[in-house]
C-alpha cells in the first residue's frame, strides 16, 4: 500500500467463518480503525473469475441470455465464468468461451480487471477479448441454460441505455469494447492456431 494511503488503511484483529458453500465463503472480520477504534466487516471470498468479448469478424459480438436467480429475471451478458482452484485466467477465458457458446479463438488479449462488489466481495474479474472466432459445439455444465446470441456494439449501447442490460461487468466490458473499437485503447493480442482448450469435466 503507497505510504500516502496508510492513513486509510483498516487491519484485521479476528475473524470468523459465517457460511463456507460449494464455491463462496461468507466472513466477519473485527477490524483496527485508522482512529484506533474497531468495527466489524462483512464479506463474500469468492475465487475470481473471467469475462470475454467476443469479436465477431462482421463487427458483431457474442453475448448470452441467462436467467440469474438472485435477480429473479433474464440477463443480457457477455460469456463469462469463474475460476477452477490454481488456473490460469486466459485459461479460464478459453474455456468458458467454448463451454458456454461453442466459439474458440485465433486470438486473445488481456484486456484488464475489475472490482464487482468491493463493499462486500473479493471477486476480481480478468476481462478478456477474442477474436479470430470459430463456431463449435456447445459443452454446458450440468444445470445449466443459457442462450447464445449476438449484436452490435450500437445495440448494446441502446440495451444500456433503455435499461434492457444492466450487468455490472457487461456494462463497464462494453466501455472497453467502446475504447478499443474507436482506437483509444490498444489490446497485446496473442494468437492460439488451431489450440482449443479442453473443456472441464
Amino acid at each position: 500500500m503507497p505510504p500516502v494511503d496508510q492513513h486509510l488503511i483498516e487491519r484485521p484483529l479476528a475473524s470468523e467463518t459465517l457460511f463456507r458453500g460449494n464455491f463462496l465463503d461468507a466472513r466477519r472480520d473485527t477490524v483496527a480503525l485508522p482512529d484506533g477504534g474497531t468495527a466489524t466487516r462483512e464479506y463474500v471470498v469468492h475465487p475470481g473469475a473471467v469475462v470475454i468479448v467476443p469479436l465477431l469478424d462482421d463487427g458483431r459480438v457474442v453475448i448470452e441470455r441467462q436467467f440469474r436467480y438472485p435477480v429473479d429475471r433474464v440477463m443480457i451478458e457477455f460469456p463469462a465464468g469463474k475460476l477452477d482452484a490454481g488456473e490460469d485466467p486466459l485459461v479460464c477465458a478459453r474455456r468458458e468461451l467454448l463451454e458456454e457458446t461453442g466459439y474458440t479463438a485465433r486470438e486473445w488479449a488481456k484486456a484488464g480487471q475489475m472490482h464487482l462488489a468491493i463493499a462486500y466481495s473479493t471477486e476480481v474479474l480478468h476481462i478478456y477479448f477474442a477474436r479470430g472466432l470459430r463456431q463449435g459445439e456447445r459443452k454446458l455444465d450440468e444445470g445449466e441454460f443459457l442462450d447464445v446470441s449476438t449484436a452490435t456494439p450500437a445495440q448494446l449501447l441502446d440495451w444500456s441505455r433503455s435499461g434492457e442490460l444492466t450487468d455490472a461487468k457487461s456494462l463497464s466490458c462494453l466501455l472497453w469494447l467502446q475504447n478499443v473499437l474507436s482506437g483509444a485503447w490498444g489490446l497485446d493480442w496473442q494468437a492460439f492456431p488451431g489450440n482449443a482448450p479442453t473443456p472441464a469435466g
